[in-house]
């Protein structure tokens, strides 16, 4: 065969394994999804996208697969650049056998895995699939076993973006659950172990697909769910902006940026109400300290009594985790115990700093929270802590009290710096529950129990409920007036940058999982 017959043949071939079916096309289309080479497209750089195995085919003869073509097995694998980042990716194509994973599909799947983890650059996944291929029988979960396999592998080692655009059902939820981050969209993404047909045929219980495992309950409930969107397009410029913030792989720091100015001095300063229990919204905080307040929150519908996400302080990505005194007067409890620790081991193993915010009254009490194990979850967040050897700075704004008080990143944590403001109050408990319990005796004896009790608590405010008594023990490096406070963080973080902290030698720690 002559060059120009090949090369005529190449294009019919590549045709027929990348021109979507018609009908199968008009389905995904009026449930308002894109197809999966669009929305490849719609992620990457323009024409950064170079496909891989595109000629694959599954190997399967029995129950009618015998012949059967599926184009690309049902995935498009590949490499390209966002914003000039190099990624490795892959999309589902759900116009192919519905997505449906088999041996071969899910060999291309592993096969860009293992090139993203020797490249380190990120891995992104597009799972719109209807699960295994049912036809393929155990081979179908060998496939799943392999990629979370790999998953596992990967974990630390370069980032991991799953992008939840159909169905991601059974099996196949565990490949997401085991990446960094999962984006869903509204009336989009469904993500659950057993769907509502088995949960109404074992159970007896009626639930739509949507309220068992929509996006907003992945996002608000159960916490699986990192970034929420309303659109694809949406979704797909918050990917395009996470990438931005984080390294290429665990070897490699973040890209700096330019720096910008963040807000005046002056508002941060009239953020936090004068009166103690009065709430705030601490984001308002975190973006008068960032480069040109620009703060992309993490889990931002999940235990929002936490706070956390990427911001960039001179030029460099910093990770943000702070009380949310607006939320539950920003206690610690089971779930944001668990939000901001993960959220902490991503940023220690990734090279990225951590600046805490500290305002809690400690952990939210109750029987709910005590059997539903706050004790082990609340030992996540110690553990993550104590772990991170990268940069650790701590500010403590207002309320900085017992076990919370430590668990935030104290300096007996490891922080390296630890500021605070004027009006830190930092003890073991607040002046009124302190008070009531030193003085027990003396109120119930005192001709005027509340005028008693209230001397005992403003005593015990001037003694113990200010920052000067930590810093006095060295507990606190610096009392610091909130203007102040970006140029702090600035100069710690600068004078941090080449931190070194080993580590005594070990296979691996045992967090309390």
């Amino acid at each position: 065969m002559s060059l120009p017959r090949k090369l005529k043949d190449h294009a019919a071939r590549h045709a027929r394994a990348t021109d979507p079916h018609p009908e199968a096309a008009r389905k995904q289309a009026a449930q308002g999804k894109l197809l999966a080479r669009e929305r490849i497209t719609a992620i990457l750089d323009p024409g950064s996208f170079h496909e891989y195995d595109l000629f694959v085919e599954h190997k399967c003869s029995d129950f009618g697969m015998a012949g059967k073509q599926l184009p690309g097995d049902g995935v498009i694998t590949g490499t390209g650049t966002i914003m000039g980042h190099p990624v490795a990716i892959y999309a589902q194509d759900f116009t192919v056998a519905g997505g449906s994973l088999g041996l071969a599909h899910a060999r291309k799947i592993t096969k860009i895995m293992d090139h993203a983890i020797k490249l380190g650059i990120p891995l992104i996944g597009i799972n719109d699939s209807g699960g295994a291929r049912i036809q393929e029988g155990v081979n179908s979960l060998a496939g799943y076993g392999e990629i979370f396999y790999r998953n596992t592998l990967a974990s630390g080692v370069i980032p991991q973006i799953s992008i939840i655009l159909g169905p991601c059902a059974g099996g196949a939820v565990y490949s997401p659950a085991l990446t960094d981050f999962v984006f869903v969209v509204d009336k989009i993404s469904k993500m659950f172990i057993t769907g509502p047909e088995v949960i109404r045929t074992v159970l007896g219980e009626e639930i739509s697909m949507e309220d068992l495992g929509g996006a907003r309950v992945q996002s608000e409930i159960s916490g699986n769910a990192h970034f929420y969107a309303e659109s694809e397009a949406e979704c797909f410029e918050q990917v395009k902006r996470l990438v931005t913030f984080i390294p290429w792989n665990n070897r490699k720091k973040a890209d700096p940026f330019g720096v910008s100015p963040s807000r005046t001095e002056e508002d941060l300063e009239h953020i936090i109400p004068s009166e103690s229990h009065r709430p705030y919204d601490v984001r308002d905080i975190l973006q008068a300290v960032c480069d040109g307040s620009d703060f992309m929150e993490v889990q931002a519908l999940w235990a929002p009594n936490i706070v956390v996400g990427f911001a960039r302080m001179g030029g460099r990505t910093v990770g943000l985790v702070a009380n949310q005194p607006s939320v539950l007067a920003g206690v610690l409890d089971v779930d944001s115990s668990d939000k901001a620790a993960r959220f902490i081991r991503f940023c220690d193993a990734f090279n990225i700093p951590l600046v805490t915010f500290v305002d809690l009254p400690g952990y939210l009490p109750g029987v709910d929270q005590e059997h539903a194990g706050v004790i082990r979850h609340g030992a996540k967040l110690l553990y993550a802590y104590s772990e991170a050897t990268v940069p650790k700075i701590t500010v403590i704004l207002r309320k900085a009290y017992g076990g919370g008080y430590i668990a935030m990143c104290s300096r007996h944590l490891g922080a390296d710096f630890v500021f605070a403001w004027p009006c830190a109050e930092i003890a073991v408990m607040g002046p009124e529950g302190a008070a009531n319990i030193i003085f027990k005796g003396e109120i119930a004896a005192a001709a005027d129990p509340d005028a008693f009790r209230r001397e005992k608590v403003k005593e015990y405010t001037e003694k113990f409920a200010s920052p000067y008594v930590a810093a006095a023990n060295g507990h606190v490096d610096a009392v610091i007036a909130p203007g102040q406070t970006r140029d702090f963080l600035l100069h710690a973080l600068e004078i941090s940058d080449q931190k070194a902290e080993p580590r005594p030698t070990r296979k691996h720690g045992v967090p309390p999982f």
